[in-house]
């Protein structure tokens, strides 16, 4: 394993740390390019939690992914003005313009994100050419486009079930000003969106699975492909489900393997 850092900006708080897998070379016939997932934490906006970072970059790496984990620009300072959606923008843009140096397939990145981190990986996903995005960051030429994304108790709605301390650290509106509704993601779904896995609980008493639920509907509006898991008990933040994460449940766990294979057919990639 290799494992870098680096900035997508120099200018801002956003750092990425990738796990890269190198070629085995006393092997005759190995892999000498992987697909990549970016993967987003939670943490309302307000901090990167740990619990949703290298546990989580963990599984994708041992399934033979290239795993970059972003810890974006957070606070109710830093994380409005489209700040995070521009850091994940880029990461995706750095991967492709340096898929050859990391040995990443350029047509096979997914992002996935968490809670408030599932908000930006879903802003990715459904926002990546928005105007105000691209008005404020040149990203033209859609290399940010992720090829798939999954959305784990994701934070979706800005009205009814909104979190709202995400929504409003990443609007920069308080609820009810003009500006908070505007991250109300299932408002952005429409033909450009990409494919997705999501998964919640129905017990989530933080981010309530009426966010998926309104995702669900929203991908199947645009007749965009999706799967989707709601698991009857656990709480918020369950992560990876293991005792490692403080959330050990054997049955929410098997998320896990679901979206591995689903991110396995979706790419085409075979072990």
């Amino acid at each position: 394993m290799q494992i870098i850092t680096f900035k997508p900006f120099p200018e801002t708080d956003g750092e990425v740390t990738a796990y890269l897998h190198t070629p085995i070379m006393e092997m005759g016939k190995r892999r000498e390019i992987f697909p990549a997932v970016v993967v987003c934490p939670g943490g309302g906006y307000r901090f990167c939690s740990q619990r949703e970072d290298e546990p989580v970059a963990m599984a994708f790496f041992a399934r033979g992914y290239q795993v970059f984990v972003l810890h974006y620009s957070t606070g109710p300072e830093k994380a409005r003005d489209f700040l995070p959606l521009a850091e994940a923008s880029k990461t995706v843009s750095l991967l492709r313009a340096n898929s050859a140096q990391w040995r990443v397939d350029p047509g096979h990145i997914a992002v996935c994100g968490f809670s408030a981190g599932g908000h930006l990986a879903g802003s990715l996903g459904t926002m990546w050419k928005d105007p105000e995005l691209l008005r404020r960051y040149d990203f033209q030429d859609g290399s940010n486009r992720p090829d798939a994304m999954i959305l784990c108790y994701p934070v979706v709605l800005a009205g009814r079930f909104a979190h709202v301390e995400s929504t409003e650290n990443v609007s920069g509106h308080k609820q009810g000003e003009p500006g908070y509704d505007y991250f109300s993601l299932d408002r952005h779904v429409g033909p450009h969106t990409c494919p997705a896995f999501l998964w919640h609980t129905a017990e989530d008493d933080v981010v309530p699975v009426e966010n998926t639920i309104a995702m669900m509907a929203a991908l199947s509006r645009e007749k965009i492909p999706f799967e989707a898991h709601v698991f009857p008990s656990g709480p918020h933040g369950m992560s990876v489900c293991t005792q490692e994460v403080g959330s050990l449940d054997g049955h929410n766990a098997r998320w896990v393997d679901l979206c591995l294979a689903w991110l396995d057919r979706e790419f085409g990639y075979c072990l």
